[in-house]
């Protein structure tokens, strides 16, 4: 099997060596010409968040407005965003309608709406860097729009900006039942010998493959050799096997020095995760009393809709990067991103929309009243800490101050700082996407569970 795997990525390596000598060919055809949208972008980004506004009144007024995203939280901020219009016009109405197509149909949906001249969806929010970066990007399909207040918070301006918007960052954390005895301090504790973790499976939800394919990138495969480091020597035991079984690989595959670790992480991850299709049920199952010594992957703000039973409660859960002296990264970090479609009927209004969601914290409430989503906006960011108050969370409904420590979410400077996540990099992602890629392919085939 070695040897079959090797070949696989020799050939996987050549052939990735010859793609972009065509891909670079059909990009520059895709954008040798500014389109009607990208010239209204241009304009719009040198526009305050009303002088949009009122674009926005003039073009759209009484008329239909269609969008589509990963998140069905887009069909509750744009009601928000009529209203902020209609403190400038009173008289401003707007008919809407919002899509969250399932199982990553959204590309083949705005693939297909792309062919009209004029489309039907005016923006999208969403998710998977790696795909939005090859098949929506690259194919001039969708246009990044960075609004003017977004970049000064960030210290920037849209022309020097490198990028696509962001709304959001989400994380997938690692928690586990604490009923039982077991503990987590090291991120190698989720791959050891029997350890079976809660996890969409990452053909079910591509975000999951692009964490390991981050894994792969210096940064991160050097945390990893710094968790391993960190144990014992009968824990090294357990994973120096692999590390040496994969480090021809990790040669062959072109990563860095520490590479061989990343790939091992994986392999023992792959091979070892009990593959679920949503994360709603593992949420579920880990917030059981009965649920001992699982632990799972999850989006973190899952905990927010647990109902308190005397068997069912969010303190029968602790999220393991909160433990004293854990080593490694903690979970995952994605992105949900924010375009204007190049053929948008409202390109006015969708700019507008997109800035009110970035730029303010009504816009971005209905996304930031739960954990787990970090503003990308440090302004907002922080007037949205001030409104929920994550990091002293754990109220009841009633009204009843609960102690439930794993919903006392550290906020986005602590989880984005420090490697606490691995945070997707669309072009990282892209770029070892068909040669990483393959290689998890490999053992998903191949694995024994």
């Amino acid at each position: 099997m070695k040897q079959k795997i090797t070949v696989l990525i020799v050939l996987v390596l050549s052939l990735a060596l010859i793609t972009p000598l065509f891909a670079g060919g059909a990009t520059e055809t895709a954008n040798a010409t500014t389109s009607a949208v990208e010239e209204i972008i241009k304009q719009a980004e040198g526009m305050s968040m009303e002088e949009l506004a009122k674009k926005a009144i003039e073009e759209s007024n009484g008329k239909m407005f269609y969008g589509v995203g990963n998140s069905s939280r887009g069909k509750t901020a744009l009601p928000l965003f009529i209203s902020y219009l209609q403190t400038i016009d009173p008289t401003y109405t707007l008919n809407y309608e919002w899509q969250q197509p399932k199982n990553n149909k959204i590309f083949d949906q705005l693939t297909a709406d792309s062919l009209k001249t004029t489309g039907t969806f005016a923006m999208t929010l969403i998710q998977d860097g790696n795909q939005i970066e090859s098949k929506m990007v690259q194919t001039g399909i969708l246009d990044t729009f960075i609004p003017k207040e977004w970049a000064e918070a960030n210290g920037t301006t849209a022309e020097e900006y490198q990028g696509y918007l962001p709304l959001q960052t989400l994380n997938k954390v690692f928690m586990y039942n604490n009923t039982g005895s077991k503990e987590y301090d090291n991120v190698w504790d989720f791959v050891a010998p029997g350890e079976h973790g809660l996890f969409m499976d990452i053909d079910s939800e591509i975000v999951g493959k692009n964490f390991l394919y981050m894994l792969t990138a210096d940064q991160y495969a050097t945390e990893l050799k710094k968790a391993f480091d960190a144990l014992s020597d009968s824990e090294k035991s357990l994973y120096q096997g692999t590390i040496d079984e994969v480090a021809g690989d990790a040669e062959d595959l072109g990563l860095g020095e520490n590479g061989k670790y990343a790939l091992a992480w994986i392999k023992l991850w792959v091979e070892s995760y009990n593959a679920q299709t949503d994360d709603g049920p593992i949420c579920n199952t880990l917030v059981s009393a009965s649920a001992t010594d699982q632990f799972g992957l999850i989006v973190y703000s899952k905990l927010r809709s647990v109902e308190e039973s005397a068997t069912v409660s969010k303190k029968f859960v602790d999220i393991a990067a909160y433990n004293d002296g854990y080593q490694g990264f903690g979970g995952f970090g994605y992105c949900h991103y924010l375009f204007v479609t190049d053929n948008s009927p409202l390109p006015w209004t969708a700019c507008a929309f997109i800035a009110y969601m970035v730029n303010t914290a009504d816009g971005f409430s209905a996304w930031g009243k739960d954990i787990g989503g970090y503003s990308a906006n440090p302004v907002v960011a922080e007037e949205t800490e001030a409104i929920y108050q994550h990091q002293t969370g754990g109220m009841a409904d009633d009204g009843v101050t609960v102690e439930f420590p794993a919903l006392n979410d550290r906020g986005g400077d602590w989880w984005l700082s420090d490697g606490r996540l691995v945070l997707e990099d669309p072009s990282y992602c892209a770029s070892v996407s068909f040669t990483v890629g393959s290689w998890i392919e490999m053992l998903s085939k191949y694995s024994p569970t």
